[in-house]
């Protein structure tokens, strides 16, 4: 039998330092929101491969679309021969995107690789050179989109210089970020203003209702595109498909991926037709772009999101894991703030100081994953537990989930 210590002994070998792994454990199988090392030993996924699990692990409506799929064929290249389910795909993300303006969309194939095209789109478009990004944002880790990512270490150290005409504005506090185009840079020379509607590894921070209206309101104003990176926050993860809808905004490009596909490699970028068809002709694309495979499995996957309510579910989990963090906000002193919105829910840890307790996160983490539970840590000071588990969790298994993070912030407070 092969274990996890030498599967870890011989990545030690093959696979650099710099690529790490949150867990230990070695993946032999994985179903619905239960994932199974090599060893047999189960642990309930409180991660989602960082959300990209929304429909859970393994669906089997997902693996037969993969298997239809891949015996038709599993690449042409859409540049060179394109095919039906990139199109069907593209119709239905243009039809379910906010807005009611006619869209476009454009298939990639990661999550940064989605950024850089919108910022490309963009640029193209206003004939402007700036970006506005956020504080504590995070977007990729391509030389543009870490530039676009505001936390340094592990993503920006190092790794310098850093692409050009890209800027970081205040989150959260509109006279700031409206301050900003005054000390920071010009409203005439910037392109888009990118934001995610609520801040992932920047520790789950979602501001107040009053932000995005007055923010996209100042970039019409403006003649700035606004573009919403939806890529952890999409897909159901608030309780709506699509987060910006919380607050009404249409964006003028949306980028898309994680949960999208299922694990399967695809991100998208959708928009205003006028937006997105102003680039010439060959200006966008990539050989892998639009893989019928990965498309086959995004469609399976807006399937299964109306076949089985998953909004529905989403809206269900966020209320119980809003309910639960809030009561240990009252039962744990090193619980101060309950982050997120909806199902994408976090709990910010600081000691009795006010500084952030980083290392008690990191033990609460650890303690759920030697007791069979993943978490994640996240937020620029490394003290938030987020929590991204597939929609399709059962009842059971997510009030156990919960139990052992409360075993774990007992063994870390007292």
């Amino acid at each position: 039998m092969t274990t996890n210590q030498e599967l870890h002994d011989l990545r030690s070998k093959v696979i650099p330092n710099g690529h790490t792994s949150s867990t230990t454990c070695y993946v032999e199988s994985a179903k619905g929101a239960i994932v199974k090392d090599v060893e047999g030993k189960e642990y309930i996924d409180f991660a989602g491969g960082i959300a990209v699990m929304n429909v859970g692990h393994s669906h089997p409506k997902v693996v037969d679309a993969i298997k239809t799929q891949a015996e038709k064929f599993t690449h042409t290249c859409f540049m060179v021969h394109p095919y039906d389910v990139a199109v069907r795909l593209a119709d239905r993300l243009c039809k379910l995107t906010p807005g009611s303006f006619e869209k476009k969309a454009l298939f990639v194939n990661s999550g940064a690789e989605a950024v850089e095209n919108a910022v490309k789109i963009a640029r193209y478009h206003t004939k402007r050179p700036g970006i506005v990004a956020f504080e504590n944002a995070y977007h990729g880790r391509t030389c543009l989109t870490m530039t676009m990512t505001s936390k340094v270490k592990p993503y920006k150290s190092g790794f310098g210089p850093f692409a050009p005409e890209i800027y970081h504005a205040p989150f959260g506090d509109f006279e700031a970020f409206k301050n900003f185009f005054i000390t920071g840079i010009d409203v005439e020379n910037t392109a888009a203003v990118v934001a995610e509607p609520v801040q992932g590894e920047g520790g789950f921070i979602a501001p107040p209702d009053d932000f995005f209206p007055q923010v996209a309101a100042f970039c019409k104003e403006h003649g700035i595109l606004f573009v919403a990176d939806e890529i952890q926050s999409g897909m159901g993860r608030t309780g709506k498909m699509f987060a910006m809808e919380h607050w009404g905004i249409e964006p003028d490009l949306m980028t898309v991926a994680k949960s999208i596909a299922a694990g399967m490699p695809l991100s998208a970028v959708v928009g205003k037709k006028e937006i997105m068809d102003s680039v010439h002709a060959g200006g966008v694309g990539g050989t892998y772009g639009a893989n019928p495979v990965s498309c086959a499995a995004a469609l399976a996957v807006l399937d299964i999101f109306e076949e089985e309510n998953l909004l529905e579910k989403s809206v269900k989990i966020g209320e119980k894991l809003t309910a639960t963090f809030g009561v240990w906000k009252e039962k744990f002193d090193i619980v101060s703030e309950v982050r997120g919105l909806g199902a994408m829910r976090g709990i910010a840890l600081f000691n009795a100081d006010g500084s952030p307790a980083a290392e008690q996160a990191k033990q609460l983490s650890k303690y759920c994953y030697d007791n069979g539970l993943i978490t994640l840590v996240c937020g620029i000071h490394g003290n938030v537990i987020r929590v991204l588990m597939p929609l399709v969790i059962e009842d059971k298994q997510l009030q156990r989930g919960l139990d052992i993070m409360e075993g774990g912030l007992a063994e870390v407070t007292y």
